[in-house]
């Protein structure tokens, strides 16, 4: 067999092998019923079902096309291949070598082998130790994070922030839609801390500040059992700035698990049900997280403690004496905390799964 045949040969079998590991057949054949759904008229009737049904075709499809796309081009080539003579070996192999490059690139899917990989995530930012430098450290992790999200085609939606009276976010809270949006962003589950020359004191003084990132999978409520005894329900009246546009109403909620005590607070919506709902929604996925953390078969075996402890930061951001992100598990390190802090993050992402292969 000629070399091209045989690399071709190579690469269609560790395509198939991963093909039929990732089970794309099945979801195919879940694409079709979704189709099916969403064609009814009558499924528009419950807008909300409608619009759930649409968006899970619609990351079935973002995962699915590229290994169908991929399987065509292997088959074009692979009959190329048995009809071309030697005049056409510098281009199929430039084709070979470049199917080869994505191919690299999408068997990374395969890292994914947890639970909740393949859905979507609930990214918590908090800012921690360090004052008005934690504040606007926090703010610059969530445009990170935001820019990450815009360049890898993640939808993201904010479902509660409350910024700083002087500079900076205390919390934000992004929901993040795309196929492995959880699996992909796991890795930046923990503290971070930030070394720069500080913007907020006159002597321009070096400081250190932190701030917590938590990476909860995003899952249905009817996943996981509650019992409401274990809940504290509190409600309240929302703040705004300056006096205006202050709710008047009780609508803000915040609810703490008894056991954990994990609390979540959300005031965002104008309706005290929707931030109910959407803190129910947060603290089902911090408890499942912290079950997964724990071992725990149920949610009624959790005990309580921290998902990430202050002090044992997993990633330094360095912007002085010298720049420098660097990730205390992989060692993985970047010079350029410029591109960093845009959003270029994949480098620590790919360190990150590597690591957790045996």
């Amino acid at each position: 067999m000629p070399p091209l045949k045989k690399q071709l040969a190579a690469l269609q079998s560790d395509f198939t092998s991963a093909y039929d590991r990732l089970n794309i057949p099945a979801k195919l054949s879940e694409i079709s019923t979704l189709e099916s759904e969403v064609n009814t008229p009558e499924i528009w009737n419950n807008p909300d079902h409608a619009r759930t049904k649409t968006e899970q075709l619609h990351q079935l499809n973002q995962l699915v096309q590229p290994w169908q796309t991929m399987r065509v081009q292997l088959d074009d080539l692979t009959e190329l291949i048995d009809l071309a003579d030697e005049s056409l070996d510098a281009e199929i192999s430039a084709q070979l070598t470049a199917i080869a490059t994505e191919f690299t690139d999408l068997k990374k899917l395969l890292l994914f082998t947890g639970k909740y990989d393949a859905g979507d995530a609930i990214l918590r930012l908090t800012s921690g130790v360090g004052g008005l430098d934690a504040q606007d450290f926090t703010e610059i992790l969530e445009r990170m994070y935001l820019r990450w999200a815009e360049k890898n085609d993640v939808k993201t939606t904010t479902l509660e922030r409350q910024k700083s009276d002087e500079a900076g976010i205390k919390t934000s809270v992004i929901e993040l839609k795309a196929p492995f949006a959880y699996g992909k962003l796991k890795s930046e589950n923990g503290v971070h801390r930030l070394v720069r020359l500080s913007p907020f004191n006159s002597d321009n003084l070096r400081q250190t500040s932190f701030a917590l990132v938590e990476v909860l999978p995003k899952i249905d409520q009817a996943q996981i059992e509650i019992d409401p005894k274990d809940l504290k329900v509190d409600v309240y009246r929302a703040g705004g700035h300056g006096g205006q546009s202050v709710n008047t109403t009780d609508s803000a909620v915040r609810i703490t698990h008894i056991p954990t005590n994990i609390t979540v607070a959300i005031q965002n919506e104008r309706s005290q049900l929707q931030n109910r709902e959407t803190a129910m929604s947060i603290l089902a996925a911090k408890l499942t997280a912290l079950a997964t953390e724990q071992h725990a078969e149920s949610i009624a075996e959790l005990r309580a403690g921290k998902s990430a402890d202050w002090g044992s930061q997993i990633r330094n951001y360095v912007l002085h004496p010298y720049t420098l992100v660097k990730d205390t598990r992989t060692k993985y390190e970047e010079t350029d905390t410029t591109k960093v802090l845009d959003g270029r993050i994949d480098g620590f992402i790919s360190a990150y799964l590597d690591s957790q292969i045996s």
